[in-house]
Order: C-alpha cells, then structure tokens, then sequence
C-alpha cells in the first residue's frame, strides 16, 4: 500500500492520504509546523504532495521545509507540488489580461497591477514567489534529483494517483521531484 501525505492540506482532507496542515481543520490527520519537524518517522511517505502552500513558508526558511519534506519521504518516493507561476501572472498582466485575475474582486483590487500583486500574495499570506526555475533551483540545493515539470493531472512518476489533488490549473506550475535511493 502506498503510503500519502498531503501536506498543508488546509480544509481539504482527501480519503486516503494523511492529512497535515498547521491549523486545526475538520479532518486534519496531524497537525504539525514544518519548520520545528513534522512528527513523522524517516522515510514515512511514498509521496508527498502540496498544492500552493510552500509560498507561505519565508524565503530563508524554503531550504529547511524542503528538507524536512524529504527527510519524511522513501527513498526513491517523490514530490509533487503545485505552485503558484508568477511568470503566468507577469504574462496576464503585460497582456491586460484582467480575467486572469478571475479569483481577485474588483472590491479587493480594482485595478489590474493591483489584481496581480494580491493574487501572488494572496492576500499577504504568501511570503516567497516561484517560477518553474526558481522551484527547481531551490530542489536542487535541497538535494532532490529527476525534478520533472509536469502537466495538469499529469505525473512523470509510478504513482499515478499523485495527481488526484491537482487543483487550481490556470495560476499553477506543476513540479515533481524524487528523493535519492542513496544518501
């Protein structure tokens, strides 16, 4: 049986996967602070998925929550994150592109610089911005290996149900990357 964790998985707790998020939702298997160690065993997971929670963790703070991720992962197991693209949002925004900003109320921002900056904020909760090379870039110096772009509901691993949380496909990259077998 393939073991899942769905990390930062705010109020949504798939049937299936073990569900961890640092608030206390409904249905929160482990509530747990990535950066003071999620209390896992090493080597706990099969995959690990994420869908637009890393920005929330502080820039100097990404080695350490990255780190942490892999610590909990199987050897050879595999990453899967959604992340917010600020390179589709630069493009929306050079374009005029206001419906890009669909998720933004003009009673939040009205005007679409202002659309913009609080999408890929999100409202201030966001502390770091990624791009598909800045994502791989920071896995590569957390010591993970075949960091794989993907699709949408697409995956490059073994495991096709790491998809099955895909979510948000219009703002999102979609990136893989799995833990060495060795150390």
């Amino acid at each position: 049986m393939i073991r899942r964790l769905h990390w930062g998985c705010g109020p949504k707790t798939p049937y299936g996967w073990v569900n961890s998020d640092i608030a206390p939702f409904p249905g929160v298997d482990v509530v747990a602070d990535i950066l003071s160690g999620l209390p896992f065993p090493d080597n706990s997971f099969d995959v690990i998925v994420s869908i637009h929670v890393l920005p929330e963790i502080p820039y100097r703070s990404l080695p350490a929550a990255l780190s942490e991720l892999r610590r909990v992962l199987c050897p050879g197991g595999v990453l899967r994150l959604a992340l917010p693209d600020m390179n589709k949002a630069i493009q929306a925004y050079r374009n005029d592109d206001v419906d890009y900003f669909f998720l933004i109320p003009d009673e939040e921002a009205y005007s679409i610089s202002s659309k913009m900056i609080t999408q890929l904020l999100w409202y201030g909760q966001s502390r770091t911005l990624f791009t598909p090379e800045f994502a791989r870039e920071a896995l590569t110096k957390a010591a993970y290996i075949e960091i794989s772009d993907c699709a949408f509901r697409v995956t490059e691993s073994n495991h096709p149900g790491i998809t099955d949380l895909d979510d948000r496909e219009l703002e999102s990259f979609f990136i893989e990357a799995r833990k060495p077998t060795t150390p």
